[in-house]
């Protein structure tokens, strides 16, 4: 894809599900998304087991950087992504997004991609069935999450809605400088 015209990479798996990934992006300098990753999609669910899921996710990212500057890639040109809902339930996931500011002592800009995901579904579920919201109909909360992870001092949100979610994010932006 870099030959395409890509300009960035986005690993979901942190350089562990392809062990020519980190070659690549050292030899060329693309900038790297490194997501905390725990395994596939088949099985990681499994693998949502924590004592303390933020210092975990956090010293879990840690490794990966060291993993990361040993193969020889720039740490500047490197951002990172707690994985929300990778191998984490819905607890995990707010628990992350509550102590966002603790992934600052990683001292790597932070992705956010909470946009639409089950666990805003869940929380938004019909009072009279329990049924979670459809994902189309989890932007309102989506632009919550962004502007709030934007307050915590996230670099990045992945969203769906881009204008509103822009909107929220320069409102916060703004917010933090009154």
């Amino acid at each position: 894809m870099l030959d395409a015209g890509a300009t960035m990479i986005n690993d979901v798996s942190g350089g562990l599900a392809d062990p020519d990934m980190l070659p690549l992006i050292a030899e060329r300098g693309a900038p790297y998304l490194c997501m905390h990753w725990r395994g596939h999609s088949l099985d990681m669910q499994n693998k949502a087991a924590y004592g303390d899921v933020v210092a975990e996710v956090i010293a879990e990212l840690a490794e990966r950087l060291e993993v990361l500057s040993s193969a020889g890639i720039d740490l500047n040109r490197v951002a990172l992504d707690p994985g929300l809902g990778f191998a984490k339930n819905a607890d995990h996931n707010w628990e992350i997004l509550r102590r966002l500011r603790e992934f600052a002592v990683l001292e790597r800009p932070l992705l956010i991609g909470a946009s639409r995901k089950t666990f805003l579904g869940r929380l938004l579920a019909d009072e009279q069935t329990g049924e979670p919201r459809p994902a189309v109909r989890r932007d309102d909360a989506s632009v919550a999450v962004s502007a709030l992870a934007a307050v915590a001092g996230a670099w990045c949100v992945r969203a769906h809605a881009v204008a509103p979610n822009v909107d929220a994010v320069r409102v916060a932006e703004r917010w933090g400088t009154v």
